[in-house]
């Protein structure tokens, strides 16, 4: 027998979420979270290129590639790629096929 859903649920098509420019090529879908995890769906127009180096200070982040194909240092990650970055690293994704990728980023420090 299934469980019984408690609680509200947010359910929504990605698609549906307003996208925001991030640079040429890169829109940004801020998806529904919770405290200290901040979902998104990133897509790259072929060709786009991160605008700067990302830069995790002091939280990490983390993505899965969903389709396309995404250059992150000098790699090549397709569909089904999974990359995290602890605090502390930098990247700058770009691709030359064109990418959707779903990520989060942790809001909080890692707990030990």
């Amino acid at each position: 027998m299934p469980a019984e859903l408690t609680g509200p649920t947010r359910a929504t098509h990605i698609d549906e979420i307003a996208a925001a420019d991030i640079g040429p090529g890169i829109q940004v879908r801020e998806l529904p979270g919770t405290i200290g995890i901040r979902p998104w769906v990133i897509d790259l127009a072929p060709g786009a290129e991160w605008p700067d180096i990302d830069v995790h200070t002091t939280y990490g982040e983390a993505y899965y590639v969903i389709e396309g194909t995404v250059r992150d240092g000098d790699k090549d990650y397709g569909p089904g790629s999974y990359l995290f970055f602890e605090p502390g690293t930098s990247h700058r994704p770009s691709t030359e096929t064109g990418a959707r990728a779903f990520g989060f980023n942790y809001d909080q420090p890692k707990v030990p």
